[in-house]
């Protein structure tokens, strides 16, 4: 249902860095505790999560390389620092 929604959403609109790193955040967030419950799943559901959530990785973890996502958190004015705050970056990568 998550991504059903995510893509529901980003199709209605036009999504830009600020948008879609919190709403990467959300879907991994989804993911973890999906996974976590694996009594509720079939194996099957719980080998999907876990391609998934794979696949979402190796996407965020581009962003750690990248300038313009970091400036595109700074300027926007819902997020700024506090953003990186809250996703509990090291001090020393929000300082720079």
């Amino acid at each position: 249902q998550i991504l059903k929604d995510a893509t529901l959403f980003f199709s209605h609109s036009t999504p830009n860095l600020a948008m879609l790193i919190p709403a990467m955040d959300y879907i991994d967030e989804v993911f973890m505790t999906g996974m976590l419950d694996e009594e509720q799943f079939d194996p099957s559901i719980c080998a999907a999560i876990g391609l998934a959530k794979k696949t979402l990785n190796k996407y965020y973890s581009l962003t750690d390389t990248s300038d313009l996502y970091c400036i595109a958190m700074v300027l926007h004015p819902c997020h700024k620092l506090e953003y990186f705050r809250h996703a509990k970056w090291e001090a020393d990568w929000i300082k720079t």
